[in-house]
C-alpha cells in the first residue's frame, strides 16, 4: 500500500476532505502534529520516516515565523532534502510558501494586494494539463478554494509554473519531484469559514459563495489527491 505522511502545522488547518479522498485512492496516511511533535522533542521527521510521499498543510503563521515556531527552519530543510532524494512532496498554502522559499524562491507576507478568500478561478498553464499531480485536476475545472495573505512573490530558479489567478501569478509550480499549490484542494466551504471567524470576519459570504461551486471546487481537490497518491504508489515489482 501506498503510505503518505502529512505533517499538519496547525490545529485549525487539517487534513478535512484530503483524508478521505488520499484513501480511497488506495494510500494509507499517517498525520504528523508538528508544532506538538517539536514540544515533545521530537521534532520533524527525516526523510526516511515518510513513507512514499509527504503532503505540509498550511498554517495560521508565515513562512518567515522561524523565531515563533523553530521548526519552521527544519521543515524546510527536510523540504529540500525530498526533492534532492526524489521523494513527491505536495506543499499547500504555507507548505506551498515554505517549499519555495526552501528550493530558492521568495514569500511576501502580508501582500499589500490584500490575498484571496472564497472561491477563485485559475488559468491552467499548457504544462499543467501535462503534470502528473495536476492533469486531472485541469480536466475537473479552473474553480478552487482559497484562503491567503502571503503569497509566493518569486519561484525557485527552474521552477514550471503551472497556474495562475487574476490577482496572483504564482499559484502552482513545479520543481522536480516537489509540487507546490497556493489554493487549498482539501477544503471544504465549512473550514474555509471556520478560518474567516478566527480572522474576526463573518464566514456567511464565503461559506455561501464556496457552496454554490462547490462541485466544481471538490472535483478539482478530489482531482489532486488521486493525482498525488498515483505518483506516490510504488511500481509493481
Amino acid at each position: 500500500m501506498t503510505r503518505l505522511t502529512v505533517l499538519q502545522l496547525d490545529d485549525a488547518v487539517p487534513l478535512d476532505r484530503f483524508g478521505p479522498w488520499l484513501r480511497d485512492a488506495g494510500a494509507r496516511v499517517t498525520v504528523v502534529d508538528v508544532p506538538g511533535s517539536h514540544r515533545a522533542g521530537r521534532g520533524v521527521p527525516g526523510v526516511d520516516a515518510l513513507g512514499h510521499g509527504l503532503v505540509v498543510l498550511g498554517g495560521r503563521m508565515s513562512a518567515h515565523d522561524t523565531e515563533a515556531h523553530p521548526w519552521l527552519t527544519a521543515l524546510a530543510a527536510l523540504l529540500a532534502d525530498c526533492v534532492e532524494v526524489d521523494l513527491p512532496v505536495l506543499g499547500i498554502c504555507l507548505g506551498h510558501q515554505i517549499l519555495a522559499e526552501a528550493l530558492g524562491g521568495q514569500v511576501r507576507v502580508a501582500d499589500p494586494g490584500g490575498g484571496e478568500v472564497g472561491p477563485v478561478a485559475l488559468r491552467w498553464a499548457e504544462a499543467a494539463a501535462s503534470d502528473p499531480v495536476l492533469a486531472g485536476a485541469v480536466a475537473a475545472g479552473q474553480r478552487v478554494a482559497e484562503s491567503h495573505h502571503d503569497v509566493v512573490s518569486h519561484l525557485p530558479a527552474g521552477a514550471i509554473a503551472l497556474a495562475s489567478s487574476a490577482a496572483y501569478p504564482h499559484q502552482a509550480f513545479r520543481v522536480g519531484s516537489a509540487l507546490g499549490v497556493q489554493f487549498h484542494p482539501e477544503a471544504g466551504p465549512a473550514l474555509v469559514g471556520r478560518w474567516e471567524e478566527l480572522s474576526g470576519h463573518d464566514p456567511t459570504p464565503v461559506v455561501v459563495a464556496l457552496a454554490a461551486v462547490d462541485a466544481e471546487v471538490s472535483a478539482v481537490g478530489r482531482a489532486v489527491a488521486e493525482g498525488f497518491v498515483r505518483v506516490c504508489t510504488p511500481a509493481p515489482h
